[in-house]
């Protein structure tokens, strides 16, 4: 198990924790009951609470101590123009009392203000566009405006600290190192053993954390990444980068190879951020039987692979599986996603 080493490390109170547990009976019945359908719980770190919730509080309560431990005034963070880390980093800064500075990539160079983008503005961040065909593989013209971020306010006299993406790094790992041992302990208590933990995985980090965090706290799970964006085998590096120097700020042994990070690629779609049909029914499907919310981007993609492996009968009815729902649910509060979803009656 984990034990003290992560309990020690610096960390900024933000999500409300432990997230709970929730059993989707009504989905399973509506999937054709325990005859067919495995019984499946839900991880409700859409409920983390830090500016409307989702998986990045985890990370950000490490990330935003270490920002305060180097004495830093700013935090400065990149994503797409809807990105959910970087709105959950302005909510952050908000609480911590530190000024943050957005660049965010955009297929426009001035984005309708709606979604995760109204929220930037409401937390107060000061927001930088980066036109960029492709957001997520934008990281020749975004890294540049981070560095003039970085020296304006070196200029103003405020210390910057800069947060990859997504917060995927050794330290934001972390939050799922310590989100793997709350899991983990939840369902000791639970007396469950699940085969699979599914997740939407971007940008790499809490595939990082969570695949860390599994070896340390011994999880009963195999992992299932499902992949919502382009870009391996450089994303499986960096996860592997993380996860290990992850281990050496715990001081532990355990180290994350290559064959630990697995991804599944089938359910990315037409590419990053383009809702996928599949995702679509995901969203109905859960929200009609659970009144769980999923969104276009992240775990709607997600749940469609838990979904098809269980229509498919690669899982056994008689096993348990766990959905880890990273939240995000600001991007069903855009335009382009209710003019979708009104075509879907």
């Amino acid at each position: 198990m984990i034990g003290e080493p992560v309990n020690e490390l610096p960390r900024y109170p933000l999500a409300t924790l432990p997230t709970p547990v929730t059993d989707a009976v009504r989905l399973r019945e509506a999937l054709g009951g325990p005859s067919v359908c495995p019984r499946i719980l839900v991880k409700r770190d859409d409920l983390t609470g830090l500016g409307l919730g989702g998986n990045k509080a985890r990370k950000l309560e490490y990330l935003i101590a270490d920002a305060l431990e180097r004495g830093a005034q700013t935090v400065v963070t990149t994503g797409a123009v809807q990105s959910n880390h970087a709105r959950m980093t302005a909510a952050a800064a908000c609480i911590a009392g530190l000024r943050c500075v957005l660049v965010l990539t955009s297929h426009h160079v001035t984005p309708v203000v709606e979604g995760n983008l109204l929220l930037d503005c409401l937390f107060g961040a000061d927001v930088r566009f980066v036109p960029a065909e492709d957001p997520m593989l934008a990281v020749g013209r975004d890294a540049e405006v981070v560095d003039e971020v970085v020296r304006e306010e070196e200029a103003s006299g405020r210390h910057a600290y800069v947060i990859p993406i997504g917060g995927s790094c050794p330290v934001g790992a972390l939050g799922y190192v310590s989100g793997t041992a709350e899991l983990v302990g939840q369902l000791r208590a639970m007396d469950c053993r699940p085969s699979r933990l599914y997740y939407a995985s971007g940008s790499r980090g809490t595939q990082a954390g969570l695949t860390l965090g599994a070896k340390l706290s011994e999880a009963p799970y195999a992992l299932w990444g499902v992949a919502v964006s382009a870009g391996e085998p450089e994303k499986i590096e960096r996860a592997r980068r993380a996860a290990n120097e992850a281990a050496i700020l715990l001081g532990s042994g355990v180290r994350v190879d290559h064959t630990d990070l697995f991804t599944d690629q089938a359910f990315i779609g037409e590419g990053y951020g383009i809702p996928t049909e599949a995702g679509l029914e995901a969203i109905r499907l859960l929200a009609t039987t659970e009144a769980i919310l999923l969104e276009p981007v992240y775990t709607s993609k997600g749940f469609s692979a838990l979904l098809r492996h269980v229509r498919s009968c690669d899982i056994p009815p008689t096993d348990t599986v766990v959905f880890l729902h990273t939240g995000g649910a600001p991007a069903l509060f855009t335009r382009d996603f209710a003019a979708r979803m009104e075509t879907k009656p």
